[in-house]
């Protein structure tokens, strides 16, 4: 079999997606792809490996053999009649735990116009022969590498798109599946409604897809969730960590600690676990763990300067979220144009304009939050006849209602409903309740006569003797005050992913984006059938559907990539040439000095360089954080002068700088990576958009 020609494997350049990735050899391993599956037992006696597994479905073997044999090992066996293909083993220069495998398979697309004796032409001489036609993308094919090839694919694929008769051309390459980020809090398992979870009255996929969503943003400190309720223990480990706590406010107490008094203030704790409790290694985790906790503790009693008080502490001191897992002690209870302007102004002048995403529970009783219902059953006659259900916080047009739904993907029996509800989210089961100033906390009649099947909650509780339970925690809360955090965590996620986002566009992401569960059977208690989805894609039961938030994360970041408008922006320069030291990793580095406050929307980077030989060469982005961002890796090749502008379009990898701090100090690092070639940065610029 013909050499592949690989040398001292230099560091190589992935094409894919439109961009450019340095990979690097690994030192200890290869792969091959055998004639024979047999053929495994001859190639061990010949290799001597170290260690050996199957890749790719099995199409690949890799071996693992000493450093010092891999060379004279590889070309061995690409002389073996038992080979069809061999090739190292790269990883990623920027993820080094990533590693790519290389088959021996190329796609490229052709101009539209180009023929099949130029198609013909292009792949003949790399050594590449027709396999496929890759149906739905005109005049695209795919090849495999013959054993004429001289080159591996990733050269082979290199050098064809450089033809402009090529559009892409792109390897097969073969990643490992990871496992999805996964806490390590011990309780983490219990808790149904962020990861599937195996057991008794659990459907493997009631959850809200965390597991992905983590992967892409766990949350920042910078995002803000307000949780109003009825008090807090902040002793409990998941409440802290070090700037967690932002703006404590304890209305009834007119001071900064919200703490429980009574041995019945034990909702609050639970519901701030369930928003933003703290990845710790200890006891449970909350949608958004990474963001910070405004813990605001209510009177317990509603009133215009209560509700005004409540959500100007909210806006003014920073919150980006805000979740009310409460509702008035009222059947009917509309707003007072006071209080539809306090929700107003959070929503619309929190954010500095961008508005604070307020997130209300839609109640537990069963009933509309807004609509009419013929009363009947209720214990003591607390209620009867024709009664018109109105839940003022629920309608205001700037409120994200949430409604909740089972372990086992049906509508919790207690849950509340109707045209106002936005979305749903995970909760516990059992039956109607409502609140009443005169007779207290009551079951809503009719009786249900039917099992309520569900799983509980699980969360943080009040340490020590006080809580639901005699530990810190509790797996049997619930109610639609369980289901509102979960959305404000997941919204607290979305703005982390895209802080530029207005509070409008992330309930319209939460529900664009939201899982559609059904539930055909009628309801227990009233007999309606609301759990299916009319035409504008709305369900009274569960809204625009279950939140998801993989997805509504997914829709934060691809809305990054649109057009939008800043208020200002500034230009930073720095003209001054600088001697680019040779073969020196550490580079050197010119930096640009921020003062001015404002938050990244978008940023651009223009460099300009000379160098002898340009692809010894990568430039990096320092950020007022400390990290470094890749910016051109060692692609350039002979080119001898670099003026480039760096954007999130074309450097997608810039998009760890939105929605930083602006001031600080920003730098350019330029590094030489290879002997022999010598060059200058001739000048950079930074232009940020800020708001």
């Amino acid at each position: 079999m013909t050499n592949r020609g690989e040398g001292s494997a230099p560091p190589l350049t992935l094409q894919r997606g439109g961009e450019e990735l340095l990979l690097a050899a690994l030192g200890d391993r290869f792969t091959t792809r055998l004639t024979t599956p047999t053929a495994i037992d001859q190639l061990r006696t010949l290799i001597e490996p170290v260690a050996v597994r199957s890749v790719a479905r099995g199409q690949l073997v890799e071996w693992q053999v000493p450093a010092s044999r891999l060379e004279a090992t590889l070309a061995a066996v690409r002389q073996s009649e038992w080979v069809r293909f061999a090739s190292r083993v790269y990883r990623l220069a920027t993820s080094p735990r990533t590693w790519i495998y290389l088959t021996d398979q190329i796609t490229v697309q052709f101009s539209p116009l180009v023929m099949i004796d130029q198609r013909h032409q292009l792949v003949t001489g790399p050594g590449l022969a027709e396999m496929q036609i890759l149906e739905g993308i005109p005049n695209t094919f795919v090849y495999q590498v013959t054993g004429q090839a001289t080159e591996n694919p990733i050269k082979i694929a290199n050098r064809l798109s450089r033809f402009d008769d090529v559009l892409t051309a792109e390897p097969n390459v073969v990643i490992a599946t990871a496992p999805l980020y996964r806490p390590t809090d011990p309780l983490y398992r219990q808790q149904w409604h962020l990861t599937s979870v195996v057991g008794s009255q659990i459907q493997p996929n009631a959850h809200i897809s965390a597991e992905p969503a983590w992967d892409l943003t766990r949350g920042t400190r910078s995002v803000v969730v307000a949780v109003c309720d009825d008090g807090f223990d902040l002793a409990h480990p998941d409440l802290q960590g070090v700037g967690k706590i932002v703006a404590p406010r304890d209305l009834k107490a007119q001071d900064a600690v919200p703490l429980p008094d009574a041995t019945t203030d034990n909702h609050g704790t639970s519901c701030a676990g369930l928003a933003i409790g703290e990845e710790n290694a200890s006891g449970i985790v909350g949608v958004a763990p990474d963001c910070a906790f405004m813990p605001i503790r209510m009177t317990g009693f509603l009133d215009d300067e209560t509700i005004e008080g409540l959500f100007r502490w909210a806006r003014q001191q920073g919150a980006a979220v805000i979740s009310c897992s409460w509702s008035p002690a009222a059947i009917n209870y509309p707003l007072s144009l006071r209080q539809r302007n306090a929700l107003t102004q959070a929503a619309t002048k929190g954010r500095d304009g961008k508005g604070c995403v307020i997130v209300f529970s839609a109640g537990n009783a069963n009933r509309p939050v807004s609509g009419t219902v013929n009363e009947r059953g209720w214990p003591r006659n607390a209620v009867s006849g024709t009664t018109e259900w109105l839940s003022g916080f629920a309608v205001h047009p700037d409120v994200i209602t949430v409604s909740a739904c089972t372990s086992l993907n049906g509508k919790s029996a207690y849950s509340s409903w109707g045209q106002d509800v936005a979305v749903a989210a995970p909760s516990n089961n059992g039956h109607p309740s409502v609140s009443l100033p005169e007779t207290g906390t009551v079951k809503t009649g009719p009786t249900i006569t039917t099992a309520t099947p569900g799983r509980g909650m699980m969360t943080s509780d009040r340490t020590g003797s006080a809580g639901y339970d005699r530990d810190a925690y509790t797996d049997t809360f619930g109610g639609t005050s369980s289901s509102c955090p979960v959305v404000a965590g997941v919204a607290a996620l979305v703005l982390s992913a895209n802080p530029l986002l207005t509070a409008r566009e992330v309930k319209q992401i939460l529900q664009q984006t939201a899982d559609k569960i059904t539930d055909t059977a009628a309801d227990p208690q009233l007999g309606n059938r609301y759990g299916t989805y009319d035409r504008q894609s709305h369900s009274q039961w569960f809204g625009y559907g279950r939140v998801n938030a993989y997805r509504a994360v997914m829709a934060a970041k691809r809305l990054l990539w649109q057009g939008r408008t800043y208020t200002r922006t500034a230009e930073l320069k720095s003209a001054a040439p600088t001697e680019i030291p040779d073969n020196d990793a550490a580079g050197v580095v010119r930096s640009l000095s921020f003062r001015r406050a404002g938050t990244v929307q978008d940023l651009i980077v223009q460099v300009t360089l000379e160098h002898e030989y340009l692809g010894d060469v990568m430039l990096h982005l320092q950020l007022p954080t400390g990290k470094e961002l890749l910016l051109q890796g060692r692609t350039l090749g002979n080119r001898q002068r670099l003026e480039q502008q760096y954007t999130l379009r074309n450097t997608p990898i810039l998009l760890p700088a939105i929605g930083l701090q602006a001031a600080g100090r920003w730098g350019l690092k330029v590094s030489d990576h290879a002997p022999g070639h010598t060059g200058q940065l001739l000048n950079w610029q930074l232009t940020l958009a800020l708001q």
